[in-house]
């Protein structure tokens, strides 16, 4: 689909060498890989509410699938993404069993799909009449009334069972708690979203106080659906389109025209812009046109539905395991617009990476205003060839994150070249060939370790929560204490006192004391937190623990020889160069000697609480009932127990979930042990 509404045949298929057999392990792998990056597209979509990948490309990846086990059946595995609906009941609320299935549908791209479709249909039933309407791109949900009253609201989850989010549900005002005429029972589906001025407001909220904004609508209502705290969810200005019945007791309808008629006439908000039509032709016609009207409906829509409008014309087309014969969604590509580049702008990272970012005329994606995207490096700039007043194309990837495309035209001039001096401190820059080699793409760096953008950074990412976790030290705050010249490194954090944010304006008593405290008790956080908040390149917060396990906190790492830090378990050669260079650095020598001087601990002491799991190696993997994988990992070695991120002989147990994918089968073909949660607690 392109910006005019215009329809465009890209049919998808995916060619398979016939040559290739069931024996081939290279087939075996590239089919295995691909139901584990979709299985876990599905788990970060559906369980932790991060959209990684714009639907488009979500769809794309699964029609490969459904292509090579066409080509293949004998591939087909049992937790295969093309087996299931998709998705999966959070743990968060109470389940809800869907007495009938919340399903999805066939999912078309192009003109000739369409066709195909009513061809298909045609061969079934005489004379079948559509309804098209746009599809809500948002969070599916369940809203059951008995006798006219508001009884239960629940998520789609995997289709077959979902969470109950009734109290939360009840905050949105066009859920009607009372229906206008009483009827003895009705369940109906609709779509939650985000209007795009709620969305707006609340980014501008977020922002005001040092927040991560959400990405998009669509993440954002459903992180605002599942909010514990349902003032929370009021507070976001959700909405909802009902599209469907699901059961119904006391009525008879028999088509879809007849349901969404009856559903507005009993008081829900009903999706709108839906026609109904005989001909395929009008049916394209209409998408064209919804398609066209995109970026002008207040809120977000990825594709329009087209339906068998007669119920009786449904039952005689049936459906598969996986979705209804009777109806299709066409998915629209992701959006992208034309636009200018005014200026290429060049930010300091914590490491000293120094970043391009597209600054552009300002064009409206996915129902929102963006102006700026990230250029990554002088790779994709030299690949470009991009410089200032060029005519550029921009898009979001993933739906999430604007990306530059292409270049349409060019204004003329060299390309653009980033600084051979850092713009905040003039220091010279550096080329990391070796970090180039390994990532196909050299990032460039300022060497200043004293240079006030990495400064700024590096204090931001001491105080973020899986550092050291020092409450209300935004970057807002580390703005104003550095702009007041109140502290130059995170060690004088520790220095700071209550007078002196007092001084800073906005800071009142309440908060200086509170700000105060938080750096206060941080001084006890195990030092593996301060090994992660030190920024040291490749070390998170996994392999900080680790060291701190091994050496037993800072000074046994500074003491310890690149051989002994390169056995650690997880570390290669790469990795324990760098934190053995770091710990001998003059600047970071005397900061931690300046942070132990404030009273911050260095000596690891967090011990195992039993030695039930002594000896033993896990790997956990998979979604699990009840625990995060952080959870049953912290249980693990509370227990005396090792976790290792790969399966290998000397894997004890395979603590597996749902979507376990590859390590569940490389543990099944080595004869290790797999255990579920409740095996698992046993052992405790």
């Amino acid at each position: 689909m392109t910006d005019n509404g215009q329809l465009t045949i890209d049919n998808g298929q995916l060619t398979i060498n016939k040559q290739l057999t069931i024996g081939n392990e290279q087939l075996k792998l590239k089919y295995a890989e691909l139901c584990n990056k979709i299985n876990e597209y599905n788990h970060a979509y559906y369980v932790l509410n991060e959209s990684r990948i714009s639907d488009y490309e979500f769809d794309a990846l699964l029609r490969e699938l459904e292509e090579m086990e066409r080509g293949f059946p004998e591939l087909i595995a049992p937790d295969s993404p093309s087996q299931r609906v998709g998705g999966q009941a959070d743990t968060t609320f109470e389940k809800v069993t869907h007495i009938v299935q919340m399903g999805s549908l066939q999912d078309v791209f192009s003109e000739e799909e369409l066709r195909k479709f009513d061809e298909s249909v045609r061969k079934i039933v005489s004379r079948p009449v559509y309804v098209v309407e746009p599809k809500m791109d948002g969070l599916s949900v369940s809203l059951e009334y008995e006798n006219g009253l508001f009884i239960r609201g629940s998520t789609r989850g995997d289709g077959f069972i979902g969470e109950n989010i009734t109290e939360n549900l009840k905050t949105i005002k066009s859920v009607p708690l009372k229906l206008r005429r009483e009827i003895p029972f009705i369940e109906v589906r609709g779509e939650v979203f985000m209007p795009h001025s709620s969305f707006t407001k609340l980014v501008a909220e977020q922002e005001s106080r040092g927040e991560q904004p959400v990405k998009n609508p669509r993440n954002a209502a459903s992180g605002s659906l599942r909010q514990k705290n349902s003032a929370i969810t009021a507070s976001r200005e959700l909405d909802i389109y009902v599209f469907n019945v699901q059961q119904i007791r006391g009525a008879e309808i028999t088509s879809h025209k007849q349901s969404l008629e009856l559903m507005a006439e009993l008081g829900f908000k009903v999706i709108g812009d839906w026609k109904a039509f005989s001909d395929i032709d009008d049916v394209i016609i209409q998408i064209s046109e919804i398609g066209r009207q995109r970026g002008s409906f207040g809120h977000d829509i990825d594709g329009a539905v087209v339906k068998v409008d007669d119920f009786a014309q449904r039952e005689l087309l049936g459906a598969t395991s996986k979705f209804p014969k009777w109806a299709a969604a066409f998915k629209y590509p992701p959006e992208e617009k034309e636009t200018t580049l005014l200026e290429i702008e060049v930010n300091v990272g914590r490491t000293g990476a120094l970043t391009p970012l597209a600054v552009f005329e300002p064009v409206n994606l996915g129902g929102t205003t963006v102006s700026r995207a990230t250029l990554h490096n002088q790779d994709r700039i030299d690949a470009l060839r991009l410089n200032i007043g060029d005519r550029i194309v921009v898009r979001k990837a993933g739906d999430i994150i604007p990306e530059v495309m292409a270049v349409t035209s060019h204004a003329g001039g060299e390309t653009f070249q980033i600084p051979a001096a850092c713009p905040v401190c003039g220091t010279q820059s550096t080329r990391d060939e070796e970090e180039g080699r390994s990532c196909l793409q050299a990032v460039t760096r300022c060497p200043n370790i004293d240079c006030p953008a990495q400064i700024r950074r590096s204090i931001e990412h001491f105080c973020s929560r899986g550092a050291m976790n020092i409450d209300g030290l935004g970057e807002a705050i580390v703005e104003l204490l550095l702009e007041h010249k109140l502290i130059q490194n995170v060690a004088d954090l520790y220095k700071l006192t209550h007078e002196q944010l007092l001084t800073l304006p906005s800071i009142k008593e309440k908060s200086s004391s509170n700000l105060i405290n938080a750096i206060n008790v941080s001084k006890q956080n195990e030092p593996n937190r301060l090994v992660y908040a030190l920024g040291i390149r490749g070390i998170g917060e996994r392999n900080a623990t680790l060291l701190c396990e091994r050496f037993g906190g800072v000074e046994g790492i500074m003491a310890a020889a690149a051989e002994e830090i390169e056995a650690t378990e997880n570390f290669g050669a790469v990795l324990a160069n760098n934190v053995y260079n770091a710990m001998r650095e003059p600047h970071m020598v005397n900061l931690i000697n300046e942070l132990s001087n404030s009273g911050v601990k260095l000596v690891y002491t967090k011990k195992a609480e039993s030695a039930k799991l002594s000896g033993l190696v896990f790997v956990v993997t998979g979604t699990l009932p009840t625990l995060k994988r952080d959870e049953a990992k912290g249980l693990i070695t509370a227990n005396g127990g090792k976790c290792s991120d790969s399966v290998s002989k000397k894997t004890s147990y395979v603590l597996a979930g749902e979507e376990a994918g590859s390590k569940l089968t490389k543990a099944q073909s080595l004869g290790i042990k797999i255990i579920s949660e409740d095996e698992f607690k046993e052992m405790l």
